[in-house]
């Protein structure tokens, strides 16, 4: 039986609740966003009938970096360890489905999804421009926002699919299966690293820190470059 069968079991059951739950471990706390990541993955792998085994077999691909995607990865299972995870930074609220050999279910946020909650919960949005945009505000709003996020969170779930997404049948082009590479010891800081992410300079195998060559980070701003001196 997959490790993952008792979590298998709650999105052919459609207990979407449970699961948002569980997610919220992860991230930290309910958002619209991660609700809407939870309720895009279970539409998809049950319409898909996938069952993911952290092989590559199934992959997901996000174009955002925000909550949403902690949604998708923790229903789906596909993670950047695992190499099921691809992450296009294009700023959309959108993820893309698809088991190899076969064509993918594209889901985009609609653009009316906000108005479902912001009607629903009008407070909420006063809320969160406060505590989150602008940094301010009482701890009285941060308790109420986040107690507020979760009644959205869960009527969020609650929603038809079609109320939320945009949702269509796509050809991937995905990724090979993810190599495995060896490791190197780098010769200026004697640590472990991956081998194609060395560099040899004046005879050295250096690591990119050492070697002072960029390297991409993904933070909350989304993917750029760090580092490098060369």
């Amino acid at each position: 039986m997959s490790v993952r069968g008792p979590l298998e079991k709650k999105i052919r059951q459609g207990y979407e609740n449970e699961l948002l739950e569980d997610a919220a471990i992860l991230h930290g706390h309910y958002c619209p966003g991660l609700a809407l990541g939870v309720k895009t993955s279970v539409t998809a792998m049950a319409r898909l009938d996938m069952e993911h085994e952290g092989m590559e077999d199934i992959i997901v691909i996000v174009e955002t970096n925000n909550c949403f995607s902690d949604g998708v990865q923790y229903v789906t299972g596909c993670t950047f360890g695992n190499n099921s995870l691809v992450f296009r930074d294009l700023g959309k609220t959108a993820a893309t489905f698809v088991k190899r050999g076969e064509k993918g279910l594209r889901f985009v946020t609609r653009i009316d999804a906000r108005e479902k909650w912001v009607e629903r919960f009008p407070e909420y949005a006063e809320l969160f421009t406060k505590v989150v945009r602008e940094r301010s505000g009482t701890e009285e709003d941060r308790r109420r926002m986040m107690e507020m996020a979760e009644d959205i969170s869960k009527f969020v779930v609650g929603l038809e699919p079609e109320k939320l997404f945009e949702m269509e049948t796509v050809d991937v082009k995905l990724p090979e299966y993810a190599p495995i590479h060896d490791s190197h010891i780098c010769e200026g800081c004697g640590e472990s690293v991956m081998s194609t992410r060395t560099v040899e300079i004046d005879g050295k195998l250096l690591c990119l820190l050492c070697g002072g060559i960029e390297y991409f980070e993904l933070d909350g701003h989304g993917m750029h470059l760090r580092g490098g001196n060369k």
